[in-house]
């Protein structure tokens, strides 16, 4: 299992993925720029303005709720691109890797320490799906029937201790 490692990035709580593709990073860009390819694979449908400073709002992801507006902070084609994700930071840097292929690193910095086991499950999830619909299989998303569990991820994390217990959305009676 690809897991992710938590690390401080700038002083804050952050997760690291790393992953290497058969794709050019061109094909990366699209995938993690364009709304019809981050449906295949990103929690939430997305539309934004392709630049920094530019707005992106996020809607449909069942554990948001409501329509999330972010900021883009970087936008720098094929190659880096990070925005706001509520109180959180998204940042994606994509590296050529041999024959056409690519590395894509993606660091999300955390608000808080405690949500790292939850988020790094689910962006496991949403990571396996990015490779199933890069190698042309079907990804219907990370909360499609066919993707993989977020429970047995996030129980792999807590098992290797990476920080928890944030409120996990529609699985705590608080919810």
């Amino acid at each position: 299992m690809d897991h992710g490692t938590y690390i401080e990035h700038e002083g804050r709580p952050a997760l690291r993925f790393e992953r290497t593709y058969r794709r050019p990073v061109s094909r990366l860009w699209e995938a993690i720029t364009d709304p019809g390819e981050l449906s295949h694979w990103f929690p939430s449908k997305v539309s934004m303005q392709p630049r920094a400073g530019g707005t992106i709002e996020f809607s449909g992801d069942p554990n948001l709720g409501a329509t999330m507006t972010g900021t883009i902070l970087v936008y720098d084609p094929p190659r880096r691109l990070a925005y706001t994700w509520g109180t959180d930071e998204l940042h994606f840097e994509l590296r050529p890797d041999g024959d056409d292929g690519c590395t894509l690193t993606f660091i999300n910095v955390l608000e808080a320490r405690d949500t790292a086991a939850r988020s790094a499950a689910g962006w496991t999830v949403c990571l396996a799906e990015l490779g199933k619909h890069l190698s042309g299989l079907v990804a219907e998303g990370p909360h499609s029937d066919g993707a993989e569990s977020w429970k047995s991820h996030y129980d792999a994390y807590l098992a290797e201790g990476m920080p928890s217990g944030a409120p996990i959305p529609g699985m705590d009676s608080t919810d």
